[in-house]
This record gives structure tokens, sequence and C-alpha cells, in this order.
């Protein structure tokens, strides 16, 4: 079970004008039923017309959000061809992939992330072990995909959220780990939203704003817990 989120001096050492926004929210019903199918499918919709205001630049490597998300993954050790999660998201819009429904609350944040231009990952609490970091790790921390057989454990030097029992998504946001997934099951996420730079930040905020309403619009609930951590403030205990 989580009990703590902190993010390591390594991660401000590399990002100082960084800020790392989380929200704990419980009490959701994460089963995929037939009730809210079109309306999510509607919402995918509605997000990729938005995402369209961040792949403006004729090449796609050239669009703002790309660059920036490119250039903070040099900052640290990571396999050939790794990218920021809202990159692939950004990337499938581009290539005019629509986005399918996967589960309620799968397709609540890739819309709001997609809408944003912002990475958004979400973890069961319940799944996790103790205390939820987010620095540079060592080499060999044990970490198997989501969809994956085999296990993959991280480099010495990469930026990685870890817990007591490996890491939890590797190269700051690019892969979740299967161990640690939302599944229908779940009922109690941490959610967090990784920015580099101020204008990166100023967008997470108006994306938390927005999951708030879908969180109660999809859910019925409000966030048990909604902060931003920063390197005067970095960690925040689940009570």
């Amino acid at each position: 079970m989580l009990t703590k989120v902190t993010v390591d001096p390594s991660f401000w050492e590399l990002f100082p004008n960084a800020q790392v926004n989380i929200m704990l929210v419980s009490g959701i019903d994460n089963h995929d039923t037939d009730d809210n199918l079109s309306a999510r499918r509607k919402l995918l919709s509605e997000a990729e017309d938005k995402a369209e205001d961040f792949l403006g630049a004729a090449q796609f490597n050239r669009n703002a959000v790309i660059d920036e998300w490119r250039k903070a993954y040099q900052q640290f050790k990571k396999k050939k061809g790794v990218r920021a999660s809202i990159e692939a998201l950004l990337k499938r819009v581009d290539k005019g992939e629509d986005l399918q429904p996967i589960s309620p609350l799968v397709d609540v944040y890739n819309s709001v992330s997609l809408s944003h231009g912002v990475p958004i990952g979400i973890e069961d609490q319940e799944k996790l072990a103790g205390e939820m970091h987010l620095g540079l790790v060592h080499e060999g921390l044990a970490f198997k995909a989501v969809g994956k057989d085999t296990d993959e454990p991280t480099l010495e030097g990469e930026m990685a959220w870890y817990d007591e029992d490996g890491a939890v998504c590797r190269c700051l946001n690019w892969r979740d780990a299967q161990r640690t997934m939302l599944d229908e099951a779940s009922t109690k996420g941490v959610i967090v939203i990784e920015s580099v730079n101020q204008d990166q930040a100023a967008r997470a905020n108006e994306a938390v704003n927005d999951l708030t309403e879908l969180l109660k619009e999809y859910f019925g609930v409000t966030p048990d817990k909604a902060v931003v951590l920063t390197k005067d403030s970095p960690s925040v205990a689940v009570e």
C-alpha cells in the first residue's frame, strides 16, 4: 500500500524549475461497461481535436511539446528510442489514428493528457509497496512493463519512479510496470503529472482542474488530495 510520494533531490538537480502534480483518488469503479461508452468516444475525439494545437509545426519533432521533452530525456540514461508518454499519444494523433476506448479511467486521463499536452500517469495505490519515489536509480531495479512477459530492469543513472519492490514507471513517464497498473478491480489511484518548465507546469495545473471535473462526472468522486511537489516541498503523505 502506498504510504508517501517523494521526489528525490537527484530529480531537482536535473530539473530545478520543475514541479510534479500529485492527485490521490479513491472510490473509483473502473469496470468497463457500455453505459458511458459513447460519451468516452466523444471525449477522446474532442481531445484529439484539441491536440492539434500542439502539432502545428511541419515536422513532428519540431513541435514545442515534443522538442522540450526530448531535450529533457537527454539529461539521464535511457534506452535508445525511449520517448515521453505524451509524445506517443501525440504521434498517434499526428498519424490520424483514432484513440479507442480502453477503460473509463484510462480514457479520462488520456483525453486530458492530449487536451493539455502533458504526460499523465496513474498507479494503483494498493499495489504499491510503501513510499513511491521519483529520482535517478541504480542498475537492476526489477521491472516488467505492461503487456510484457520478461523482466526489463533499470539502467544505471535512469530517471524512474520506484518503490520498495522495484521500478514503477521507467524513464520518467515512458512506460508503467505491470505490477502496479490499474485494472478493473482498482478503486484507489495515484495520478502524477511531471513538468520540467513553467509552460508545462501551467498546462499541468489546468489539466488537474479538468481531471477533477471528469472524475466527478464519470465516477462521482472528488480527489482525496491534490498537491504540487517542488524542490522546496518534495513529499506528500498518504493518509
